[in-house]
């Protein structure tokens, strides 16, 4: 996972790299196309077009025979029975697809919450540098915590020990833009954090976590933390992020879903794919 992780880091930072001084909506928009461009490609590959075809007729003459006999109450039941079963039957034909189609998405969406669903600090801007620790590698007292700040990174605050929570904390203020990286020497072990100070629509990473998969999967945007060590996790309050659509803010995966099955039905006679 971890490997996948950074060829996907790399990919999507390349890829949305002449984007990032613009308005997000503007890549959003082009990932959401891509991306419903390659769920009718998987989808017509892995369902069974011919069948899903003829379902979809079978469901129309059931809505045509209500129509026609809209007078005969035993008609509209028996084709609303058909029609029922029929929606099974397309349920059915289409759960096979989205076995291929699921995993790949998945693995998409995390990446895009990390470049959409955060905003970079800004100049004068506080964040809180929050470390969970092992319960057992301070057994109960504070631990002895080092934390090194680049030029453009200052603490406004020495460290704070949450002994319930086995907790450190720092609030950071950011001086200038650039890209950091923060030492942590704790119990004898050294961590680092990236920090991103920028206006720009890039990858952020609010929270660096240990190498298990379920971790990896939900937090992709840095390397996990090493093997061992007594750190569980490294947070930074890094702001959430609203993309604006027609003057409203909103979440990024409003716009993306809604686009994602805008354009796939839109485009699903030009790729010749019933669905």
């Amino acid at each position: 996972m971890t490997l996948l992780n950074a060829a996907l880091r790399l990919a999507f930072d390349l890829l949305l790299a002449p984007f990032a001084g613009g308005s997000p909506m503007v890549s959003l928009v082009l990932v959401s196309l891509a991306v419903s461009v390659l769920m009718l490609v998987v989808f017509k590959r892995t369902s069974d077009q011919t069948a899903l075809a003829a379902v979809k007729r079978k469901i129309h003459a059931g809505l045509f025979e209500i129509r026609l006999f809209n007078d005969d109450l035993r008609a509209i039941l028996r084709a609303q029975g058909e029609i029922l079963r029929h929606n099974l039957t397309y349920f059915r034909l289409s759960l096979w697809p989205m076995v291929y189609l699921l995993p790949p998405l998945v693995l998409v969406i995390a990446q895009l919450q990390f470049h959409y669903g955060y905003e970079g600090l800004r100049p004068g801007q506080q964040a809180v540098l929050t470390v969970d620790l092992d319960p057992a590698a301070g057994t109960g007292a504070r631990p002895a915590a080092a934390l090194e700040l680049p030029d453009g990174l200052k603490a406004e605050t020495e460290a704070v020990w949450i002994k319930a929570d086995s907790q450190l904390l720092w609030r950071l203020v950011a001086e200038r833009e650039g890209d950091y990286e923060v030492g942590l020497d704790i119990v004898g072990a050294r961590v680092t954090k990236s920090v991103r100070v920028t206006p720009r629509t890039v990858r952020l990473s609010p929270e660096r976590v240990d190498s298990g998969l379920l971790s990896q999967l939900l937090y992709p945007a840095e390397p996990p933390l090493p093997s061992g060590s007594p750190v569980r996790a490294i947070h930074l309050s890094y702001p959430y992020r609203e993309v604006s659509v027609l003057g409203y803010g909103m979440h990024w995966m409003i716009p993306f879903f809604v686009l994602s099955i805008a354009f796939a039905f839109a485009l699903r006679g030009v790729f010749k794919v019933t669905i």
